[in-house]
């Protein structure tokens, strides 16, 4: 009881981050029907620029005490996807978007190699061990420990992602963006800024990938220029698990997804006698993903795409 305890904790802290970065997978795709690939490395940069304002921090004011200097770095690293997010869609997506469906995929290909090229020749091509600022005491839950740094990736995750559904759901920008969702046109003679409506929905996911990626890195004590890669295509697996342009469906496929991830990273030496171990847990996103595209492809909450006029 304590291995499963212990692998739904570990599950629920690797669905929170899969849940953050498939949030961005999926607004993007309801608001403009384009698949961003790029978005695993806006988290990567997310990371590396926390890194950086972590390690200025360390040298310019050390006695800060370590959740204040996580915060800082989680809020240094914003701006910088958001930024990142935003030149992106206006660079590389915004006349690509009557395009055929083929032309944004391959750019956003590029737009996520040339990223982890750039990071690659600003931050070295090794892992970057990352400062661990939170203290190193477990906490003892039910005979499972969690680390304090999870505790607050727990928190800042639930606390994103309720603030998102308040946004979405009780505010004119969030009206606007489900209307352009629904249909841009209509939505365009109704009033709708449809540009600032895009450029915010790349904001936003820049937002949230920038929390994740930082957490990430936290988590894992580790950063490099192509840490985003596997994580972004998991997140993709899991918005399409819960069902793609559904906000409500991402935040569950990223908690399934976590919790299938880490309960089959526990048990698989025991279901397999032995011939697979835990490092094969990668397998599980995408097993799931063919597994959901062949038997439901709209996802568990079935989010239906209008037909567009």
């Amino acid at each position: 009881m304590d291995i499963f305890i212990q692998q739904i904790i570990n599950g629920l802290v690797l669905g929170s981050m899969y849940a953050l970065v498939a949030l961005g997978y999926t607004m993007v795709y309801g608001v403009l029907n384009l698949i961003n690939f790029a978005h695993g490395d806006v988290l990567m940069i997310g990371a590396m620029a926390g890194l950086t304002i972590l390690k200025m921090l360390n040298t310019v004011a050390p006695d800060l005490p370590g959740i204040v200097k996580l915060i800082i770095a989680i809020l240094g690293a914003i701006p910088v996807c958001v930024a990142v997010n935003v030149l992106i869609e206006r660079v590389a997506y915004r006349r690509l978007r009557n395009a055929p469906r083929l032309a944004p995929l391959i750019t956003a290909i590029g737009v996520s190699i040339l990223l982890q090229t750039l990071a690659m020749m600003i931050w070295g091509r090794s892992p970057i061990p990352f400062p661990q600022e939170m203290p190193t005491e477990p906490l003892h839950i039910m005979g499972a420990l969690i680390s304090p740094t999870q505790v607050m990736l727990l928190i800042l995750a639930a606390v994103a992602m309720g603030l998102l559904v308040l946004l979405i759901e009780k505010t004119r920008m969030g009206r606007a963006m489900r209307a352009t969702s629904e249909n841009p046109r209509v939505a365009g003679l109704m009033g709708v800024d449809s540009n600032r409506v895009i450029v915010m929905t790349f904001a936003i996911g820049a937002i949230l990938a920038a929390i994740a990626g930082v957490m990430w890195a936290a988590n894992y004590s580790s950063a490099q220029f192509a840490m985003g890669f596997v994580p972004g295509l998991k997140a993709f697996s899991a918005a399409v698990l819960g069902g793609i342009g559904n906000i409500y469906g991402a935040m569950l496929g990223g908690i399934l997804l976590g919790l299938i991830e880490s309960l089959g990273a526990g048990y698989i030496g025991d279901l397999t006698g032995g011939f697979l171990g835990s490092h094969y847990q990668d397998i599980f996103a995408f097993v799931v993903l063919i597994i959901v595209l062949t038997l439901r492809p709209s996802g568990i909450m079935g989010e239906r795409v209008p037909d567009r006029a």
